[in-house]
């Protein structure tokens, strides 16, 4: 391939069904993921992970922490600091509960898979740093789904900051997939205190690496990522500073992008509007039979 575009195998044919009528498209889920960045004398780094290679889902793809929303995550209960829902919801173009589980996805992930926590004990405060055992068998319940977030946060003490959270993008996963996400992407800046470790059993790399420095090892087919990532990353190399980018977060466009397949001269077109560079053709021959699983 000329670049680290991921292109599954199992992709034409999936696409064929789709244009063919034998592949109804499955509802997507929710999903939340961050883009954490910290400031470097040649500019903001994004912290990034590499999917395993046992992974069924883009494996060796880099990505950045996020993941599905829990159910629970639109617990009344949650403490909460910053914007508030009904401003979320606006911003998000959900409702108010759906907005809540959305924002507390972001925070929760992040927290499960890199160990960063967008929390503190008021509305103006930050927790330190969260390596300890006792940090650690909490992000361990959480993971599990033995703990609720809501509930780690009672019994911490601690609030939600969602004002440490900007709305950057969303994507929702093509038609033709098996498993679908809507996923919104944030950005943070990572807190004075903590640091990163690759918490996650689906990553066995992390990478702190600056957006420009990464968008060129895809170009040269270096580094392979999804559409959604490349994208996001191409948009944060022209920021200077975590907080620019931050502070250009309310800006930000959060139209839904979501992948066409369609006929065009005996050939499958895929496309993802307004992002020309994925466009994929792939030659067209009706097969007959079931769809794919």
């Amino acid at each position: 391939m000329a670049n680290g575009q991921w292109f599954p195998p199992d992709w034409p044919d999936r696409i064929r069904a789709l244009a063919d009528g034998r592949l109804t498209p499955v509802t997507p889920r929710r999903a939340a993921t961050v883009m954490l960045l910290r400031d470097t004398g040649a500019g903001p780094a994004v912290h990034m992970l590499r999917r395993r290679a046992s992974m069924a889902f883009a494996a060796g793809a880099y990505a950045y922490p996020g993941g599905g929303v829990d159910p629970r995550d639109d617990d009344h209960r949650v403490r909460w600091a910053g914007p508030t829902r009904a401003w979320w919801a606006d911003r998000l173009g959900v409702d108010e509960a759906a907005a809540q589980a959305i924002v507390c996805a972001a925070v929760r992930e992040t927290f499960e898979e890199a160990g960063v926590l967008l929390a503190g004990p008021g509305p103006d405060s930050v927790v330190g740093d969260t390596t300890g055992a006792d940090w650690e068998a909490d992000r361990a319940a959480l993971v599990a789904r033995e703990l609720s977030f809501s509930a780690f946060l009672d019994r911490r003490g601690l609030m939600l900051r969602s004002d440490l959270l900007g709305a950057w993008a969303r994507w929702i996963t093509p038609e033709f997939e098996p498993r679908r996400y809507d996923t919104w992407f944030f950005v943070a800046a990572l807190p004075e205190g903590q640091r990163t470790r690759n918490a996650s059993s689906e990553a066995d790399r992390t990478v702190w690496i600056r957006p420009g420095e990464a968008a060129a090892g895809y170009d040269e087919g270096e580094l392979l990522m999804m559409p959604p990532t490349i994208a996001t990353l191409r948009t944060l190399a022209a920021y200077g500073t975590a907080a620019e980018a931050l502070a250009a977060a309310p800006g930000r466009d959060l139209t839904p992008v979501l992948a066409r397949a369609r006929l065009v001269d005996g050939e499958v077109v895929l496309s993802w509007p307004g992002h020309d560079e994925f466009t994929r053709h792939i030659e067209h021959a009706p097969a007959e039979g079931p769809a794919p699983a």
